[in-house]
């Protein structure tokens, strides 16, 4: 697998995100950054996450989507769009029951200015601020379903106890 990357492009409330190779916890501050801009934004019309080039997601970024998905649905009124060729990603997807809160495709879009990506800067988290987005992230996963409560409280717990 190759090392993970998140570009972006906005446009008068569209927001794009797509990813690139293993999109790993080493991500989830520029991740989150850049979600807690789209949520914070005025006129927010379309969220599209162009997973087409992606090889891997692990439980944080997957948490930090659903944080997306669900404030999207419930503030702005719509689903985000989620594509996707990835058999075993569209698996993960079903499984943490991201089908219920995103639109999920597995075809190929047509995505205007897509050229006009720029990759989404890593931030220096300290420690404790990492620590905190990767239990925030998870605490949302816990919310989708009864196995991702299951599949998730050990690892919620052990990030608790490091407080």
């Amino acid at each position: 697998m190759t090392g993970g990357k998140i570009l972006s492009f906005d446009r008068q409330g569209n927001y794009l995100l797509k990813f690139t190779g293993d999109v790993r916890m080493t991500l989830c501050g520029s991740l989150n950054g850049h979600i807690d801009r789209i949520l914070g934004g005025e006129g927010v019309e379309r969220v599209v996450i162009d997973m087409l080039s992606a090889e891997g997601l692990d439980s944080t970024t997957l948490g930090l989507l659903a944080k997306l998905g669900l404030h999207c649905r419930k503030n702005y009124g719509f689903n985000v769009e989620i594509f996707c060729l990835d058999k075993s990603i569209l698996r993960t997807l079903e499984s943490m029951s991201f089908d219920e809160i995103f639109d999920i495709f597995d075809r190929v879009p047509h995505l205007s200015d897509s050229d006009q990506l720029s990759e989404i800067e890593e931030p220096s988290s300290p420690g404790e601020d990492l620590r905190q987005q990767v239990l925030e992230a998870h605490r949302i996963l816990v919310t989708l379903s009864e196995s991702n409560q299951r599949e998730f409280e050990g690892v919620i717990q052990a990030l608790e106890s490091e407080a």
